[in-house]
């Protein structure tokens, strides 16, 4: 395949297109992006390469031919192999009010993402016959979407509809994949108690005192598991929350106060820090 058929690679986390975005991206070296996440679903499918994909506190060991589905608000990284050949993936970004648009009372696009189904995981492994149909669909929406001829734009809308319709599909009926990596069970402890006590004073202290362990320890098994450090992950999630208290109408120098920040000014310049942007800009932005 030539390079002419993958995009420039970018860092950049956040969505142009009012939509959906897809890209085929190509890399020889090392470009992984630290612990994130994105307001919208993501869909990524391994071409080439080793790869572990992180997913809160799940390790998943992603081969070539595998799916990775991320709902909004999960945090996720793609750990790469520096001993592989070439990394190759594609990427498919999708706002959530645009795929609620196209799913109908009775079929849901956006259930193949939802975390609260029981025997859901992240990642979807097909067979041969099945996975070869899947990609193939995620083939024709990259060409369709890169074109400008008459129909090209309803030809990549009704692609994009049934690769979401065979991983619906295909998500049904994957109970049996289960994350494959290490996990330690002192790490989950501490993710576990992270998630339910994030508004509340939280210290790498605190933590390595209430859990038996070492702080250094702690640190280490840590960031083998979660692929970050105990202070970014929980000011992650202080700042994921505080997204979702803004977009359900909460105001801004009341979120901190849920959220663990202590004050409007240090919750002011987190947000501000990870966001590129104020509280008050990101509700403006919800409604434009």
């Amino acid at each position: 395949m030539s390079s002419s058929n993958f995009n420039p690679y970018t860092t950049r986390q956040s969505m142009i297109a009012p939509d959906y975005e897809v890209y085929r991206y190509r890399s020889a070296y090392m470009n992984e992006v630290e612990l994130h996440h994105h307001d919208f679903y993501e869909i990524y499918l391994l071409l080439r390469g080793r790869v572990e994909y992180i997913v809160e506190n799940q390790i998943y060991r992603v081969r070539p031919g595998d799916w990775m589905l991320i709902s909004p608000l999960e945090l996720h990284q793609a750990r790469i192999a520096t001993d592989a050949d070439a990394y190759e993936r594609i990427v498919l970004w999708i706002r959530r009010p645009y795929l609620e648009s196209l799913s109908t009372p009775r079929t849901s696009l956006t259930r193949c993402f939802d975390t609260t189904v029981s025997g859901h995981t992240n990642l979807i492994r097909l067979p041969g016959t099945s996975g070869a149909q899947l990609r193939s669909t995620v083939e024709r929406l990259c060409a369709a979407k890169t074109q400008q001829d008459y129909g090209s734009d309803l030809l990549a809308q009704g692609a994009l509809m049934e690769l979401l319709v065979g991983l619906n599909r295909a998500a049904a009926d994957r109970a049996d994949i289960h994350p494959a990596g290490t996990s330690d069970q002192v790490v989950d402890a501490v993710l576990h108690y992270i998630n339910e006590h994030y508004s509340e004073p939280l210290t790498l202290d605190l933590l390595a005192e209430k859990f038996f362990i070492s702080k250094y320890h702690l640190l280490r098994k840590f960031d083998a598991q979660v692929g970050t450090t105990v202070h970014r992950y929980i000011l992650q999630k202080r700042l994921l929350n505080a997204k979702q208290l803004l977009a359900g109408g909460v105001l801004p120098n009341e979120v901190c106060q849920y959220c663990g920040f202590g004050d409007y000014a240090n919750f002011y310049r987190a947000f501000k820090a990870e966001y590129n942007q104020t509280p008050r800009q990101y509700v403006q932005s919800l409604w434009r």
